[in-house]
């Protein structure tokens, strides 16, 4: 596998052996290089999905939201279908519902041949869009994370408990109700009837793409056993919605999962895909990139 250092030189100039200038790759150049070479090796069609929210400075449309869907349909615009596809996420997460679309086309488009990569982080509802894949590859370096609802960056289920604790502490204590009017003056009219949907939404709809997708060939009962105990453990208060579930975690809590590192190939493709990426957010004003194999790429920038 190219080294990222390697990677890097090969957007410099050089010299051939007459020395000659031989000028370096671009960085769309780059990318499109290694997303080649990775579908040379499956024989699948492939579309990296990144996100820039990692790179200080960059918090403008780097999460999964409506306007992705324009990316989608640009990339998939002249792709053999029936070969399948290999989605490579790094994302933050983002809207739920903005998801649901996405999952929705893609099935359309590729059926059930749909796999998840994630050479490092998907969190959240990137997490929620790997559960919508027939088998997610992971590394020792990649991370899933819960599907919890936020709101405003504080967590659904601190705002329920919260409630539930103002309820109990009035029905125990009546002179206690002055100081919760007052705190829970700060969230909208039927605000904890919203929280509570919200939760529901994220089971709702990653449990119908782990029954449809990922267990589809499991007997019914099992595919439900199997999905409530996922959904136990993602869509929970697990203290911090930035937990990072490792490969290892994912297989204890009965995802599907495949160890990039068994195919050892396979990996370097995979890596070389994810250094190209990094390297093009690090070293411009893009935020997120929605790119294929053959070169059609969807780029929003942040000045």
């Amino acid at each position: 596998m190219p080294s990222w250092g390697k990677l890097l030189n090969e957007l410099q100039s050089s010299k051939d052996a007459s020395g000659n200038d031989v000028p370096g790759l671009s960085l769309d150049g780059l990318r499109e290089k290694y997303l080649k070479k990775l579908s040379a090796k499956t024989g699948r069609n492939v579309i990296a999905y990144y996100s820039g929210w990692l790179k200080s400075g960059k918090d403008q449309n780097v999460d999964i939201n409506d306007s992705d869907i324009t990316g989608f349909m640009n990339a998939i615009n002249g792709m053999d279908c029936t070969k399948g596809l290999d989605l490579i996420l790094h994302t933050p997460g983002g809207n739920p519902t903005a998801t649901e679309g996405i999952v929705k086309y893609l099935h359309k488009k590729f059926g059930n041949d749909i796999r998840v990569i994630v050479p490092q982080m998907a969190m959240s509802a990137g997490t929620m869009l790997a559960c919508s894949a027939n088998v997610i590859l992971m590394g020792a370096h990649s991370y899933l994370g819960p599907i919890d609802p936020q709101f405003g960056g504080i967590p659904a289920y601190n705002i329920v408990t919260e409630f539930r604790e103002a309820k109990g502490d009035i029905e125990n204590r009546p002179e206690s109700r002055g100081f919760w009017e007052t705190q829970l003056s700060k969230y909208p009219p039927a605000f904890f009837y919203s929280v509570i949907d919200a939760i529901n939404l994220s089971s709702t709809l990653a449990g119908e793409w782990l029954s449809n997708y990922m267990f589809a060939s499991l007997d019914k009962s099992e595919a439900k056993k199997r999905v409530n105990a996922i959904l136990k453990k993602l869509n929970n208060n697990n203290q911090s919605h930035s937990r990072h579930f490792s490969l290892d975690d994912c297989e204890k809590m009965g995802l599907i999962v495949e160890k990039l590192e068994s195919d050892q190939d396979l990996q370097e493709c995979v890596l070389s895909v994810h250094h190209a990426f990094i390297i093009t957010i690090d070293n411009s004003d893009v935020t997120k990139v929605i790119e294929n194999q053959l070169g059609s790429r969807y780029l929003t920038t942040q000045k």
